[in-house]
């Protein structure tokens, strides 16, 4: 039983603290995955926007020139200003090399070997309008020993033929020396691509590929289809957490977008790592509970288990020895409530089997007050006494069966105890069917003892007569009974061993009320000398007459009793 208690307990108690811990593990870890998530897919936008900014930054220098240099197209009449403009672009940090080329003169010019009067002839060449036409993607040039870049714009008349081209050439570490200069661009697998998905360049960190998408990655796939719908935006992979996670921005003054990659595990290391931490903290946690109910639940089953021990003592008839009241909580009320129980139930026995099961409860605690009642022996001292008989029962029990004889016997001693309890009478007996009744005066003047008698013995004459009745509704036979009432001493107290003993009466007293008895016809009630004076202004008799009483030298004197008035 103990064991199984355990069970439940560490059943009842684990199951619950593990569902909720599992349970707001989970929430948890769901909740910090997708913040984390979030937070790079911002963090990402924001350093790719910052990078292209800077991008932007060099590329707007000379394309700012350029745009100036576009501006004198529909003049002709000022070669100083386009040479002006042309001399600044060279200047520029990061220009590599200046190429105008006219429709009219294929060749390559070379400024540098040009007359002055050579050149200004063709600054002087008008076009109407231009745009920069295309931004190459970086390129080897032997010549300049570095990859470069070339803003492509073409001239144009006011036909939209093609009049001339300026070519301007970027180192292309120049426009990417601020991105490399920002630690995370070697630390994560960031790259540049074109709008077609053509890698120009990419960190250290990220394996050297040709195209993006061409190994049918399905994370480079919708990175791609992104790309062409927005400037911007990220992509979480499949998987929970994502196997990897991608981000995009466009730069504004070249064709080219800016990508970084990064697997969804090092995102969420962190709380990949608390998850750890939070089912080694979780199983402390079942472990502290565990301990605790061994601590305290332990404490609890033994003191359960000893009360259960108690119960099934009681319930083989014996009474166990008081239990500890070890607490004021729940327990130990229920440890007081069962010692209670016990005391009860051992009062309960010794009553029964003292004074019978058909004493007066609180006779019975009246009568435990004393001494003698507790113990083997008694005292002597006056009672009142009461015998009744059934008239003629021995040849109504012979028209019966044994079944029905019991059950009449039955039937009619419920009534009588019914009367006997109300007036306080003490059963000693039943004797066949007759009844032996004292009722003890309780320390006080025998008088109040002797009244109750007699009200009894009336009482019992009156309940014969709805039995009767009851009795004709059945098919059986009327009973009448004879009551003899007797005031005398007697030895009151315990009577037996030390295994079984019963609280009654012995003495001359209780044979003279057997005599007397004996005189009283069916349905009448004769009462002694000593029950008459006791009450002698009470009682209404019939006339007194004397008998002789086995035992008793001199005649007695008895009176039939016809009614007793309790007023007076």
């Amino acid at each position: 039983m103990i064991n199984s208690l355990k069970k439940r307990l560490a059943v009842f108690l684990i199951i619950p603290v593990a569902l909720l811990l599992a349970a707001a593990g989970t929430a948890g870890f769901i909740y910090a995955r997708s913040m984390l998530l979030d937070q790079w897919q911002e963090g990402a936008i924001l350093k790719l926007e910052r990078a292209a900014h800077y991008m932007d930054m060099r590329l707007g220098r000379p394309i700012d020139w350029i745009q100036m240099f576009h501006a004198t197209g529909p003049r002709s009449d000022d070669p100083a200003a386009r040479e002006f403009i042309l001399s600044r672009i060279e200047g520029l940090d990061g220009v590599a090399e200046v190429e105008l080329q006219w429709a009219d003169n294929p060749r390559r010019p070379d400024r540098a070997g040009m007359h002055a009067d050579q050149m200004s002839r063709k600054l002087r060449m008008r076009f109407h309008h231009a745009e920069i036409s295309r931004v190459t993607g970086p390129r080897y040039d032997a010549g300049k020993n570095a990859e470069t870049v070339t803003l492509v714009s073409e001239l144009r008349n006011e036909d939209g033929g093609l009049v001339g081209r300026l070519s301007v050439s970027v180192r292309f570490d120049h426009l990417m020396q601020d991105i490399k200069e920002l630690g995370w661009w070697q630390s994560n697998q960031v790259c540049l691509v074109d709008e077609s998905g053509q890698y120009l360049a990419h960190s250290a960190a990220m394996e050297k590929r040709e195209q993006l998408g061409a190994t049918g990655d399905p994370m480079e796939t919708a990175l791609l289809e992104k790309m062409q719908e927005s400037p911007f935006g990220t992509h979480l992979g499949s998987g929970h957490p994502p196997h990897m996670v991608g981000g995009f921005y466009r730069l504004e003054r070249a064709p080219w977008v800016l990508v970084m990659y990064a697997p969804g595990r090092e995102i969420l290391a962190p709380i990949i790592e608390f998850r750890f931490y939070y089912a080694v903290a979780a199983g402390i946690c079942i472990a502290f509970t565990l301990l605790l109910i061994q601590l305290v639940g332990g404490r609890l089953v033994r003191q359960v288990g000893r009360i259960s021990r108690a119960v099934r003592e009681v319930a083989d008839g014996k009474y166990p020895e008081r239990l500890p009241e070890t607490s004021a909580d729940e327990i130990g009320q229920l440890e007081t409530g069962f010692n209670e129980m016990v005391e009860g139930l051992r009062e309960r026995d010794f009553i029964r089997e003292t004074f019978g099961r058909y004493v007066d409860r609180e006779v019975a605690h009246e009568l435990m007050k004393r001494p003698e009642a507790r113990r083997l022996g008694g005292e002597k001292r006056e009672v009142v006494i009461l015998m009744s008989d059934i008239r003629g029962f021995t040849a109504v029990s012979e028209s019966l069966s044994p079944e029905a004889t019991i059950r009449l016997l039955n039937d009619y001693f419920s009534h009588m105890i019914e009367v006997i309890r109300q007036y306080k009478g003490i059963i000693v007996d039943f004797y066949g069917d007759g009844v032996l009744v004292f009722f003890d005066p309780h320390e006080s003047d025998i008088e109040p003892a002797a009244a109750r008698a007699v009200q009894c013995s009336l009482e019992m004459q009156r309940t014969m007569s709805p039995f009767n009745r009851h009795l004709r509704q059945q098919g059986l036979p009327e009973m009448q009974t004879g009551i003899g009432l007797h005031a005398g001493q007697v030895v009151v107290g315990n009577i037996g061993s030390s295994t079984r003993a019963k609280y009654g009466i012995v003495g001359l007293a209780v044979n003279m009320t057997q005599r007397i008895q004996a005189e009283a016809e069916g349905g009448g009630i004769v009462i002694s000398e000593p029950v008459y004076n006791l009450l002698a202004g009470k009682l209404s008799v019939a006339t007194p007459f004397s008998l002789q009483l086995k035992g008793v030298r001199e005649k007695a004197t008895v009176y039939p009793l016809k009614g007793f008035d309790a007023s007076i």
